[in-house]
């Protein structure tokens, strides 16, 4: 994939572009988001959901459950898994062979990505935030 950055300035372009990203998304496919704390990792997934589901979509973050099912997408949060045997209970690998699998805190789960993941990279731009898309 070719490397793509974006400078977003505020809330509302970071949402325009996950409406754009999310309409080019097809299952199977997996979408890992990097990024710090509130770098906007939750607001991507919610509006790629939401775009894919309907905006009355009700997208609670997964922090604490680890997962949300949406009939054909599913949104994992890894930052509290301890070890990459968790990732199969959880149904990680299923969802990566039939789902638009969107995965804040990829990094677990590095090893066991398809080589086609497309990763997204979330970091401070002055008060925005710069995209890099690879």
């Amino acid at each position: 994939m070719e490397i793509k950055t974006f400078i977003l300035n505020n809330l509302e372009e970071t949402r325009d572009f996950a409406r754009d990203f999310a309409k080019t998304l097809h299952a199977p496919v997996v979408v890992a988001l990097h990024g710090d704390l509130g770098m906007g990792k939750s607001e991507i997934a919610r509006t790629i959901i939401k775009t894919l589901r309907g905006e009355d979509t009700v997208v609670p973050s997964p922090t604490f459950t680890l997962v949300q099912n949406y009939d054909g997408i599913s949104h994992f949060d890894l930052y509290r898994i301890g070890d990459v045997s968790e990732l199969e209970e959880i149904g990680l690998p299923y969802a990566v062979d039939n789902d638009i699998t969107l995965i804040e805190w990829p990094e677990i789960a590095q090893d066991i990505l398809p080589s086609n993941t497309i990763h997204i990279y979330i970091t401070q731009n002055g008060d925005g935030r710069k995209l890099v898309l690879q």
